[in-house]
């Protein structure tokens, strides 16, 4: 038994896994030729499996420029890190977080097909980063076994079938009118961002139209541009490291010249993200029409909810300036937290790229170049406060020294952590009841049977 719920704790955290039997039921669904069947579901696996080996290129690159940030700088404190947090919680809590994990898959394809939230959430380790988080928090609350679980694989239910429709109208400027969401737990940050670039940008050009004189054309080919930008990250971290101390630079720099080490981790970098656009666009290609299946004959109307990184190939100048921009954000937010005495919540490189950048790309898309800085700006110090004051919930539960990262993760968790605290259970029965609510109204508002704020509106 333990080995089957293994193995079903192992599909169920993997998105390649999940939107291949995804994409496999819809082309049933539509009746499509074996051969068919078996490219367009082996073609958003191998897509998101070059995503992620994408990502892993690119967090493996990060990582050094982190230490040599810390070390140039002499910065200490908490890094945010959704893995370093999840690892520790399993050794206490594996049973339960697999266990919501389930519970909330299936009640998220329930909502989607008898509610107007027809969002079905892809990104399998989300999923199991936010499964994790309840159980933590329930747990601590004094719910226990079946009821505990029944809960928390309700909150993440919901908010797998909410968090979408919240920004759909935002994410549908990102795309241009293609119906895919997001399908990530920073969404709140996206949004806020995309709400201060339609404030703050009327009138800012696109960041995808900057006008580059001729001998500078080199700089629209993105992995160029991403490399060189990222070689100067690197060369400036370094060059504060060596003058710090130069022994500890080159034992970071693995006995490497520390400024060939910068130059070359900063190309390596690029090619990471160039891996990511190519495996986005093998998702998209089979994804997106076997969805017309799920959306035809088993979930009308349904609409996937895919990773940040699907959105980069949108938008990919505001990917860069998203993420310097959320880096400064995390930064500022750094010292406040400093000089108000709180703990020290270093920037994480990881957090900030990915969510820095689809800030970025979601403000762009409302407010232009100054949407896409300022909005992925605010991203960054939300970065910054969220998971400082995340950290005393989590401190409760024995996870002292580390925090999760994104947004969502934030809010949910220290909204339920100090409901628990001030009113113990019936606080998460009442976040429980609103979201029911939530769940539920939009059918008696409307007869409509499309999915809620699925519509393109000038913002």
């Amino acid at each position: 038994m333990e080995a089957l719920l293994s193995f079903i704790r192992d599909i169920l955290k993997e998105p390649a896994f999940l939107m291949g039997l995804i994409a496999f039921a819809g082309l049933v669904a539509l009746k499509t030729p074996a051969h068919k069947v078996l490219t367009g579901t082996l073609g958003p696996i191998l897509g998101y499996l070059m995503l992620a080996a994408g990502a892993g290129v690119i967090v493996t690159n990060l990582d050094p420029l982190a230490k040599l940030i810390e070390h140039g700088f002499s910065i200490t404190g908490v890094v945010p890190n959704n893995e370093a947090v999840t690892s520790v919680a399993q050794k206490i809590l594996g049973v339960e977080t697999m266990s919501i994990l389930v519970v909330g898959l299936l009640l998220n394809l329930t909502f989607a097909r008898f509610t107007r939230f027809k969002y079905i959430f892809l990104t399998g380790h989300h999923s199991f980063f936010m499964a994790c988080l309840l159980s933590a928090v329930l747990g601590a609350v004094g719910f226990k076994g079946s009821l505990l679980i029944i809960l928390g694989g309700f909150l993440l239910g919901a908010w797998s079938a909410i968090s979408p429709a919240i920004g759909q109208q935002y994410t549908l400027k990102v795309t241009d009118g293609d119906e895919i969401a997001m399908g990530h737990f920073g969404s709140l940050g996206y949004y806020l961002s995309a709400w201060v670039g339609s404030k703050v940008g009327k009138d800012s050009k696109d960041t995808e139209d900057l006008q580059i004189s001729e001998k500078w054309s080199f700089l629209r080919n993105t992995t160029i541009s991403t490399g060189l930008i990222m070689v100067i990250f690197y060369l400036v971290a370094t060059v504060a490291s060596v003058l710090r101390n130069a022994s500890v630079t080159e034992e970071l720099a693995a006995g490497q010249n520390p400024f060939i080490f910068a130059i070359k981790s900063g190309l390596t970098f690029a090619v990471g993200v160039a891996i990511v656009y190519a495996g986005v666009r093998m998702i998209l290609a089979d994804l997106i029409p076997a969805f017309q299946g799920i959306a035809n004959k088993l979930i009308p109307n349904a609409i996937p909810a895919v990773d940040c990184a699907v959105f980069f190939p949108y938008a990919p100048t505001a990917v860069i300036i998203g993420f310097a921009s959320s880096f400064v954000g995390g930064l500022l937010g750094m010292l406040i937290l400093g000089v108000a005495g709180g703990v020290l919540i270093i920037p994480g490189m990881v957090p900030h790229f990915f969510c820095g950048a689809t800030a970025g790309i979601f403000g762009n898309s409302t407010g232009g170049r100054r949407g896409a800085m300022i909005g992925a700006f605010a991203n960054g110090l939300l970065l910054a406060f969220l998971p400082a004051m995340l950290l005393p919930v989590l401190g409760k539960l024995g996870f002292s020294n580390t925090t999760f990262g994104d947004v969502d993760f934030g809010v949910l968790g220290i909204l339920l952590g100090r409901l628990g605290t001030s009113i113990g259970q019936i606080g998460i029965y009442l976040v429980v009841a609103v979201l029911a609510i939530v769940l539920v109204l939009p059918n008696f508002l409307s007869k409509s049977q499309e999915a809620i704020n699925n519509v393109s509106e000038e913002i």
